[in-house]
């Protein structure tokens, strides 16, 4: 799968001195901003209420309203395309650690690597070997829940990509420093 830093690497790569955009290609590298995961405090574009959860998967950021047009930004991972969330949702759920199953639809899509799920009833105990990492919020829409969530992660490199089955992935310590920030009943809008 081609990422999108891959991509812009080799799109910058193929373009020698001057591009159709008539930017030289280290003038085209300085306008397209590199992904950067590290939290950030941010202005918006869109009215969003303060206290609510937008996230842009195209980009990877995940923005919490801290204010009208202003918003912290975290980097995320995000799911492969099919398997992506979009729309609104409220978090329902919080758990610290949480405990993890891989639903019979990832179970079915991937038995090599949820194979050990297959036929039984184990759930994996939350911890740092759990893909759900240090954190999770749970999605849920007019009162059900989704099996979508935001959580941490134990592969911190998918951060900035499209590789979850799904969900929102982030960094164990951004997770936890958003899980604090956020109470029960956050409107989460996935665009």
């Amino acid at each position: 799968m081609f990422s999108r830093r891959a991509f812009t690497t080799t799109a910058l790569a193929a373009l020698s001195t001057t591009s159709v955009t008539g930017l030289s290609a280290p003038a085209l590298a300085k306008a397209i901003p590199e992904f950067d995961p590290t939290p950030q405090f941010v202005r918006i574009k869109k009215q969003f209420l303060p206290g609510e959860l937008l996230i842009l998967p195209q980009s990877y950021y995940l923005y919490f309203v801290t204010e009208k047009r202003k918003a912290i930004r975290y980097g995320v991972g995000v799911g492969k395309a099919g398997l992506e969330f979009t729309g609104s949702a409220i978090i329902e759920r919080k758990r610290e650690w949480p405990s993890w199953r891989p639903t019979q639809e990832m179970i079915e899509r991937s038995p090599r690597t949820y194979g050990r799920f297959a036929d039984n009833d184990y759930i994996q105990p939350g911890g740092p070997k759990n893909p759900l990492g240090a954190r999770a919020l749970y999605l849920y829409k007019n009162g059900v829940d989704t099996y979508f969530r935001i959580h941490g992660t134990t592969q911190p490199e998918t951060i900035g990509s499209s590789a979850s089955n799904g969900c929102i992935r982030m960094l164990n310590e951004h997770v936890i420093d958003l899980y604090e920030r956020v109470p029960l009943g956050t409107k989460v809008t996935v665009l």
